[in-house]
């Protein structure tokens, strides 16, 4: 926690304000640099800095400011004990602005609770010589972390079934409360039936698949442990293998947003099947209406399961002027069922089933064109539309 002599806390415009008391000489006691956070969302922080004169907020403004003008002025870092330390390593990204009378760094991630974070504003950097002083104005502030009580669960991974391709491309993890990231493949593993360790199946990559919400991860498989043709399939071979079975699990020291660990660890289980190498044939799909009148769900089955997260947002019902019909949609049995419940009752008359070219099946393969086909066909997309219609009336 920040020591006494540094941090003073007081409310100012619906936001919790930390100041911290600046060693300086009287000379330079104008400036005031402080964390602001809201309480709403306690690990959102703005860094202030206040004191500034209105010819040096002119000439910063004029100037036009670049990043590397700025990180000479005004830098905050993570977890460092002294500035020496701190002015050789990477400060944190974030963006700056002038907002009124003050300088504000608004950090692009949210702050860990129990990291110390220190903010150095270097007085001498300022424009037209404002400041003579060539020592730094430091805070150092730290969020408390929260009390240790385990409460987030992931409550489901997508696809659903314990049956998927040898050539599955995703899974989607949710989680009962935001998540934190970095580091997520530490914690995330992917097992044979002996329990063994399959070596690197995921994408793992610097950007993290999150939603906005930070509750839902996309977990892709190595596209090169899919496609044929490719190196890392033929020297290392697939990350999943037909007749095998195979478990997804996540332990349960990954952290949420709060810093505490998941309440319990994870396991999927599920079968590998043949890969799925064709196109999703919508042509193929079945459409059970709804009676005229009622507001009973409209029923679609598809000839194999789709992508999860895709096909809750590529398909919709249009009426028989192309006006979308508003209502909710779900899936169901293990994401081969699409229902919709209107908002008000059906009208009788024709209706059109609505799906965009790019929804996809959970090899990746969409309509008209195969996941792999770009590697070894070279072939024009089937059908030059973005959407396809699938007609249907309501009696």
């Amino acid at each position: 926690m920040l020591e006494p002599r540094y941090l003073g806390c007081y409310l100012l415009v619906g936001l919790f304000v930390c100041s911290a008391a600046l060693q300086s000489s009287a000379a330079e006691s104008r400036f005031r640099l402080r964390w602001i956070t809201d309480p709403a969302r306690t690990n959102h922080m703005l860094v202030e800095v206040t004191g500034l004169n209105d010819s040096a907020l002119q000439a910063m403004r004029s100037d036009n400011w670049n990043a590397e003008k700025w990180q000479k002025l005004f830098t905050v870092y993570a977890e460092q004990g002294d500035l020496t330390v701190d002015t050789s390593l990477p400060p944190m990204l974030g963006s700056y602005q002038i907002a009124g009378r003050t300088i504000q760094f608004k950090p692009r991630f949210a702050l860990e609770p129990g990291i110390t974070y220190r903010a150095v504003f270097r007085l001498d950097q300022l424009p037209l010589g404002q400041s003579v002083s060539r020592k730094p104005l430091i805070s150092v502030f730290q969020l408390p972390k929260p009390p240790s009580e385990s409460t987030t669960v992931v409550t489901q991974v997508y696809p659903t079934a314990d049956s998927l391709p040898e050539n599955l491309l995703k899974f989607y993890i949710y989680f009962s409360a935001p998540m934190s990231r970095g580091h997520i493949y530490d914690y995330i593993h992917l097992r044979d039936e002996a329990g063994k360790a399959i070596e690197l199946p995921f994408l793992e990559i610097n950007e993290e698949f999150w939603d906005k919400s930070m509750m839902r991860l996309t977990l892709f498989i190595d596209p090169g442990r899919i496609k044929r043709g490719v190196k890392p399939l033929e020297e290392v071979g697939p990350a999943l293998e037909a007749g095998k079975r195979y478990s997804l699990q996540i332990d349960r020291e990954w952290r949420d947003a709060s810093g505490n660990p998941l309440k319990t660890q994870f396991e999927k289980s599920f079968k590998v099947t043949l890969p799925e190498r064709e196109p999703v044939y919508p042509n193929t799909w079945k459409i059970q209406p709804a009676k005229a009148g009622s507001s009973q769900p409209l029923q679609v089955s598809f000839s194999r399961p789709l992508d999860h997260a895709l096909a809750q947002r590529m398909i919709q019902i249009t009426d028989g002027s192309d006006n979308a019909v508003p209502g909710t949609s779900k899936l169901a049995a293990h994401e081969t069922q699409w229902h919709f419940t209107p908002q008000q009752n059906w009208r009788p008359g024709p209706y059109n089933l609505v799906v965009q070219n790019t929804i996809e099946d959970l090899a990746g393969n969409n309509i008209g064109k195969a996941f792999e086909v770009d590697l070894f066909d070279g072939v024009q997309r089937r059908f030059t539309n973005s959407v396809i219609k699938l007609p249907f009336e309501i009696r």
